[in-house]
């Protein structure tokens, strides 16, 4: 009925849009496309220039122009763009009539992956509560 789609990050960028990030995270600094371009030897100018154009208009990069060319920074971290998605995508369903069927098929299926991963859940709500002022 429902066909698998690609996970995280790759659910929302190309194979060159993510390595194009993952370049850019790296080097912790603004870059040009002919900066970019040294990590992509197979890759032709124009099609790098075409990708960081892309991700430019999606906003995960911000642009200036420098001289004759533009420099291209992430608009967030990894972490802060994954979250953003996450919570751009939950959103929606947060909002209808009732959150509970939602909240119990995330908890059902985060404990079915890992048992682990059901103490963080915990653990985090714990701290989230503490962090709002709610001991309950």
């Amino acid at each position: 009925m429902f066909r698998r789609k690609a996970s995280g990050l790759a659910s929302v960028f190309g194979t060159l849009e993510l390595r194009v990030l993952e370049v850019l995270w790296q080097r912790g600094r603004e870059a040009s496309v002919r900066d970019v371009l040294q990590e992509f030897p197979q890759s032709a100018y124009t099609t790098v220039m075409t990708t960081m154009e892309r991700l430019h208009r999606k906003g995960a990069l911000l642009r200036r122009k420098g001289g004759r060319a533009f420099l291209y920074r992430p608009a967030e971290s990894r972490e802060a763009l994954e979250s953003s998605l996450v919570a751009r995508a939950i959103e929606p369903l947060l909002n209808g009539a009732s959150a509970q069927p939602i909240l119990s098929c995330f908890v059902e299926e985060v404990s079915r992956r890992d048992e682990w991963l059901l103490d963080e859940l915990e653990r985090l709500v714990q701290l989230k509560r503490r962090q709002n002022g709610s001991g309950r």
